[in-house]
């Protein structure tokens, strides 16, 4: 078993030491004389504190018995003078640094360095470190470690190194808009460019051709006035896409499958458009590029100010992809059930076909004790971009909803209903609901609990690879109702399952900037996150510190005589 030696900690500690160093120095060069030299002091103090560790370390190992490894006096010697002489080199080099610090710190203000500057580069910058944890040392003391499995070993890609690319060019594009007259402009616009410019095939929905305010043959005698205003309004943009409408191919949602036809999504308008999409798609979903033009505009990073720049940058793959998971949601009803277990037993699958049927809807790492799916039909799931959720409908009683993770039973729900989401609906209605905001690359399902009658019940994160079960309890006085994404609202009674999974077709949500920064100002944008009213200095309040209880009890009285 391999074990790391004295001087390989000491190298371990030294590497430490440079980043720390590294970073004091960066913040030093911003900030006064005083505090470089602070920051000086405290890094000798640590290295002389590392030589002393290193020492004792090894005479630790020399006098236990049964040690990791053997050392001799001689190579503890030796081993002293090494770490020695490098932290000398170190302390050398660090002051050379220190000086090229000064330096550029005289030949550049110190007020230089902002929130704004730190803002500024983290979206600039490119990133050092991945978005994913690090891999766990897979040894643990001197005998224990993980059992590798080669069945079990998976490949994850870092996701900040996710990146569009095109293995062919992109023919066919879809344009979803919002039903509000003010995207009808933008609109027009992105489809005359497209079809002109860029020699692409646009397919509409069917009821765009249908819209009043893009058509001649209304009867606007009956119509209201306002409508009239507005027709008229539109009448350059109606003339522009009635040149068009012969171009453009239209479907019907619920009768025509998009699957293999698209190859880019634009979406026009605020985050039900995205969410439209993903219900469009219930496989593999193209990427997708929403502007906002909605109200909210969380998952609509894209602006409509220079959409032909911004366009032409990702069909020619410059753009940074953020894989939103979705959640794949199953009914099992009660009649059905019996019949499913029936098939099971005529037909009894080898292992090797049960666990490619179940690599679609658990994932290919799925666990053993999630073969009762394997009789699932894919026709009967719903794939959910924010969430699903179980409520009480309009019936008067609580809901008594049991939750079972990989066949367990975990607990119940006594409250007004449950909701199941994705780290991307995480700030969505489980965000309203108490729960906490989930970045959507986060391998995670949230399970949050809506108004429960307990004080205790807190909302939860479960891995993304597991199976959750959903059922009324046997004694509940109701049945509940389930909604996916707000749609195909279905009652869920006694008997009845609802499972729910992380599906393996995710919505490939095209960034603005980066998956971090396109967060975070959504936050700040969409959600005002942590906007408080800044908390003044002590100069400011130097007078009311200063001042006396006497003078300030006068001037209080002063203002009550003034007032009257």
């Amino acid at each position: 078993m391999a074990c790391r030696s004295d001087i390989d900690l000491a190298t371990l500690h030294q590497h430490r030491l440079e980043e720390r160093l590294h970073y004091g120095f960066d913040w030093c060069g911003a900030h006064g004389s005083s505090q470089r030299q602070q920051q000086q002091q405290r890094l000798t103090h640590y290295n002389e504190q590392l030589i002393r560790h290193s020492v004792t370390q090894q005479r630790q190992r020399l006098i236990t018995p049964g040690g990791y490894y053997k050392v001799d006096h001689t190579d503890a010697r030796t081993d002293k003078d090494a770490i020695s002489s490098k932290v000398k080199e170190n302390i050398a080099n660090n002051n050379q640094r220190q000086t090229q610090a000064q330096s550029q710190s005289q030949q550049q203000p110190e007020d230089d360095f902002t929130d704004t500057t730190r803002r500024s580069r983290s979206g600039t910058w490119p990133r050092t470190r991945s978005l994913n944890a690090p891999s766990p040392f897979q040894q643990f003391g001197p005998c224990g470690r993980i059992m590798k499995n080669s069945a079990m070993v998976m490949q994850i890609q870092d996701p900040a190194s996710q990146r569009l690319t095109w293995y062919k060019p992109p023919l066919t594009v879809l344009v979803i808009k919002k039903k509000d007259s003010q995207v009808l402009l933008p609109f027009v616009q992105l489809v005359e460019w497209l079809v002109q410019e860029k020699n692409m095939v646009v397919w509409v929905e069917s009821a765009v051709l249908e819209d009043k305010l893009l058509r001649d043959d209304v009867k606007l005698d009956q119509e209201s006035a306002k409508f009239r205003q507005v027709h008229e309004y539109h009448t350059g943009v109606r003339a522009r896409f009635l040149a068009l409408r012969e171009k453009l191919v239209t479907f019907k949602d619920g009768r025509d499958d998009l699957t293999d036809r698209i190859d880019f999504i634009v979406c026009l308008g605020g985050d039900g458009t995205l969410l439209y999409a993903s219900q469009l798609f219930q496989r593999s979903v193209p990427p997708v590029m929403a502007f906002y033009l909605g109200s909210l505009g969380f998952l609509t990073p894209f602006q409509c100010d220079n959409f032909q720049e911004q366009v032409t940058n990702v069909l020619e793959g410059h753009a940074a992809l953020t894989l939103r998971s979705r959640l794949r949601c199953v009914m099992h009803r009660k009649g059905e059930r019996r019949k499913e277990s029936l098939q099971q037993q005529e037909q009894r699958p080898n292992l090797k076909q049960r666990w490619h049927h179940d690599s679609e809807f658990n994932g290919p790492h799925a666990g053993s004790n999630n073969n009762s799916s394997s009789s699932n039909n894919n026709n009967n799931s719903i794939l959910v971009l924010n969430e699903v959720v179980i409520n009480r409908g309009p019936s008067p009683y609580l809901s008594n909803i049991d939750i079972f993770l990989d066949g367990k039973y975990i607990t119940s729900v006594q409250g007004d209903g449950l909701i199941v989401s994705t780290p991307t609906g995480s700030t969505a209605y489980a965000a309203a609901a108490g729960a906490s905001m989930i970045h959507p690359s986060v391998p995670a399902i949230l399970v949050t609990p809506i108004c429960p009658h307990s004080l205790s019940f807190r909302p939860i994160v479960v891995p993304a690879g597991v199976e959750l079960k959903i059922s009324i309890s046997p004694d509940s006085r109701n049945t509940s109702r389930v909604s996916f994404d707000g749609r195909n609202d279905q009652e869920l009674n006694h008997g009845d399952s609802l499972r729910v999974t992380t599906s393996i077709y995710p919505v490939p949500s095209i960034c603005a900037q980066d998956q971090i920064s396109d967060w975070f100002d959504s936050l700040a944008e969409g959600l005002h996150w942590n906007v408080r009213k800044r908390q003044k200095c002590l100069d400011e309040l130097s007078d009311l510190t200063t001042s006396s209880s006497e003078d300030t009890l006068d001037e209080f009285d002063n203002l009550k005589i003034y007032d009257a």
